[in-house]
């Protein structure tokens, strides 16, 4: 209780005597350090969107395999029951507090599967949770493929959709230069430091771009060459690649299978009313979570044991109108 006062309120000495003020917000203490509760120390202020919550996080993972019992191996036993595909079962649930970020938990989350024996060869992600470092780490470290939308590029050209974003120019990596979409070359090429991580600025000569006729699809400078800025050619070359799969609805595709992880975070809400904790303390929370994943588990088990399939097919009222119409 004595933190709580201390974080949040100060004694200050005024004309009027001495009187207690609540701390202005740039004083307050960062929020892994805040406490939120006098009751429960471990719960941290947490915010997403424009969601705020007293408490932790959770991070599910489940397996995603398609394989039935038809392409099982020769000579191994069958369920009877079993009716399709393997059920999609949840492998792991780490519980934090609610000021670490989804990128903070991709490695932790990959140490926990690893010490299982349960790494998928590839991992469908949120875009929260990747970065270009942690594609290439994850596949160094764990042989594991991350499958995740990339953020885009974000230059000005990008967002409207028209005139020449960064992908429209050529790298040349060995030689340090880059080549506009009509064949002129940068003339600057140098190692920097943006926001704190690395980056390589790419400067094109402004008597170079100020003549050419499509400068105003290229740079909104008024007197200045265009300027690209990459990150190191290890993280740039992934993240191209990444965008150019994305584009690819076959990738698409592939990338909806992570679509059924929303109807478990669902269900664990439904069913096992994991989002608001019945005890106090991280260590006890985490306890509930996996006692909670361990009933969706089996409740999953059993429904696929005994042929009754979780999913049903659902038709809009719009669908059902539609059909009701063409008989």
């Amino acid at each position: 209780m004595r933190t709580i006062w201390v974080q949040n309120y100060h004694r200050a000495v005024t004309e009027a005597g001495a009187e207690v003020k609540r701390q202005e917000s740039k004083n307050l203490p960062p929020g892994r350090l805040r406490l939120a509760s006098p009751y429960d120390t471990d719960t941290r202020y947490g915010l997403k969107q424009s969601s705020w919550w007293t408490g932790y996080k959770i991070h599910i993972s489940e397996s995603c395999d398609e394989t039935d019992d038809q392409d099982a191996p020769t000579g191994q036993a069958t369920i009877p029951g079993a009716d399709g595909p393997p059920p999609r079962l949840i492998s792991s649930i780490a519980t934090i507090d609610a000021t670490v970020t989804d990128a903070e938990m991709t490695e932790p989350v990959h140490h926990m599967l690893a010490g299982r024996g349960l790494l998928p060869a590839e991992h469908f992600l949120d875009s929260g949770y990747v970065s270009a470092e942690l594609i290439v780490g994850m596949k160094k470290n764990f042989g594991v493929t991350l499958v995740t939308p990339v953020l885009l590029n974000s230059s000005p050209q990008a967002r409207a959709g028209a005139g020449f974003d960064r992908t429209a120019f050529t790298i040349d990596w060995e030689k340090r230069q880059a080549t506009c979409p009509r064949g002129d070359t940068s003339t600057w090429w140098s190692p920097a430091t943006q926001r704190g991580t690395k980056a390589i600025v790419i400067k094109f000569d402004k008597e170079t771009c100020r003549p050419c006729p499509v400068r105003d699809q290229c740079t909104r400078s008024k007197t200045g060459g265009r300027t690209l800025s990459l990150q190191p050619r290890e993280l740039q070359e992934v993240l191209d690649h990444a965008s150019l799969q994305q584009s690819d609805e076959q990738w698409r595709a592939k990338y909806g299978t992570r679509a059924g992880v929303g109807g478990t975070i669902h269900q664990a809400v439904a069913v096992t009313g994991m989002r608001r904790a019945r005890y106090l303390g991280l260590q006890k929370t985490h306890l509930e979570h996996v006692l909670s994943a361990v009933a969706l588990n089996l409740i999953r088990l059993d429904a696929w044991w005994n042929g009754h399939p979780l999913d049903r097919t659902r038709v809009s009222h719009l669908a059902r109108l539609d059909l009701s119409l063409a008989a």
